[in-house]
């Protein structure tokens, strides 16, 4: 019960202690305790929190740093729950962003070989989902599992010269791994900076950058709940009243996410 509350709390991300940061959390020596470590994290923690709320600071009221997730010990708890909002935030945006996409714009190109054409905008983004055939639905889910998969795995191994650590054991939190020479593609481009923009960044600006980037992906959090709570309960949100259209199916268990 209490895994399933933190997942929970983490994608939220209300809580300014589940923030990222330009500073690795420090590693633990297997089989001690290593004070220095989670004090580093901590205080990281904290002083990152006054960068991305000036306002309201630190606030961790259940005092979830310190729940030793699946025992690993505190310092592997911060970096879980770091990245966590990291990237459930990169997730937020991109909902946000594809919500206000397929609310407004209609692709023209047919959809599949037979000249179907992708679902109309008179349609709200959860119906065109449930409109999409089965092969596309399979395809999105497919490449978001690989992407999943992949950044736990090649971030679990040791080759520094392709891979990273984990953000667990002392790795950088929101950190996709390369893919190296380990997965072949057509496309010698990585997930995160394909042409290398970011390379030569400071880390004055790579740190003014992850700020941006954490406090950005709340505020889209916070934007595509208000859109499903609007569509699901009409007048919940009264801003958006006039602009997102009802959608009376089930968002979990209904058509929104039927694949069959």
């Amino acid at each position: 019960m209490k895994t399933c509350a933190t997942v929970l709390l983490s994608t939220l991300a209300t809580a300014a202690a589940f923030t990222g940061s330009s500073t690795s959390v420090a590693p633990r020596c297997a089989g001690t305790t290593s004070t220095v470590a989670i004090n580093s994290a901590q205080s990281d923690l904290e002083s990152l929190a006054v960068d991305l709320n000036p306002s309201i600071k630190y606030f961790d009221p259940l005092q979830l740093t310190t729940w030793n997730l699946w025992e690993k010990g505190d310092e592997a708890t911060i970096g879980f729950l770091r990245h966590a909002e990291i990237k459930h935030g990169r997730v937020a945006m991109f909902a946000f962003v594809g919500y206000v996409v397929q609310s407004n714009v209609h692709w023209p190109w047919a959809m599949k070989l037979d000249g179907t054409l992708f679902p109309s905008t008179d349609l709200s983004p959860p119906e065109q989902w449930a409109a999409l055939p089965i092969e596309s639905k399979h395809s999105i889910l497919t490449f978001i599992g690989f992407l999943e998969i992949y950044s736990e795995l090649a971030s679990s191994v040791t080759d520094k010269k392709v891979y990273q650590k984990h953000y667990m054991k002392g790795g950088k939190p929101g950190a996709f791994p390369k893919f190296g020479t380990a997965v072949p593609h057509p496309v010698p481009f990585d997930l995160y900076d394909p042409f290398g923009f970011s390379k030569n960044r400071s880390e004055e600006e790579k740190a003014r950058g992850l700020v941006v980037e954490i406090n950005n992906g709340r505020l889209a959090m916070l934007g595509i709940f208000g859109f499903l709570l609007e569509q699901t309960i009409p007048g919940s949100i009264p801003l958006l009243s006039e602009i997102v259209k009802p959608y009376g199916g089930d968002l979990i268990a209904g058509k929104a996410f039927t694949f069959y």
